[in-house]
């Protein structure tokens, strides 16, 4: 199945799917956005990214900033922030360059590492459109978080393919019925920019006389 480039959904989506649907949804579905603090800060840090010169080659390495991907078959689309392409004895065939050479996607974040997977998903997802697009396999990339200056290399096994997949076909399905869902409120949503607007507070509420009970000050 391929999907028409009308349907393609936000590479980046990935990400806040995975932190939360109801984010996802409020962002992409209703094309609600708000920043705060944290989202600043990041989306500075991406600016940077992809304002610096778009390619250099440093010997046998290449590196291109800000490069735009895409997969038909997952029906998506979105930019690198940075692309390594290291000369191999296999791999990717590169316009005006000799040799072959293998894409090492680098995806840069705010903050620190996180042991949910949601920035690791984006990345394979990221690697997954570079594979389709130059016909080589993909096999490693990285996260730089800007807080460690450090890197953290992830391995693009075939679990982690296989979630990027189902998630993405689980936006596509919310996509095409214009679904924002409902979601547990947890302690994540403190850092949410969009919790003025989601106010997950609501969710916990089943009954309109409940809300205005407590809305009230009211024992029940």
């Amino acid at each position: 199945m391929e999907y028409a480039e009308d349907e393609y959904l936000m590479i980046s989506g990935i990400q806040h799917f995975a932190f939360c649907r109801r984010q996802w949804a409020l962002i992409h579905i209703e094309q609600i956005w708000q920043e705060n603090l944290r989202t600043a800060e990041g989306r500075i840090l991406h600016e940077k990214c992809h304002d610096a010169c778009q390619k250099e080659k440093r010997g046998s390495l290449l590196i291109s900033r800000g490069l735009r991907v895409f997969s038909r078959t997952m029906g998506v689309s979105g930019v690198c922030d940075v692309v390594e392409f290291h000369e191999a004895e296999e791999g990717a065939v590169l316009h005006k360059h000799s040799g072959f050479w293998v894409p090492y996607p680098v995806e840069y974040k705010h903050g620190e590492g996180k042991s949910l997977d949601a920035d690791r998903l984006q990345l394979c997802a990221q690697a997954m459109c570079l594979e389709e697009m130059y016909c080589t396999d993909v096999p490693k990339g990285a996260l730089f978080y800007a807080a460690s200056h450090r890197r953290e290399e992830v391995t693009f096994d075939s679990c982690l393919r296989e979630r990027v997949r189902q998630i993405f076909s689980e936006m596509h399905q919310d996509m095409a019925r214009g679904h924002t869902p409902r979601v547990k409120p947890s302690k994540a949503c403190q850092a949410c920019s969009l919790k003025p607007i989601c106010l997950p507070r609501l969710m916990k509420h089943h009954d309109v006389s409940a809300y205005y009970d407590d809305a009230l000050g009211r024992e029940r």
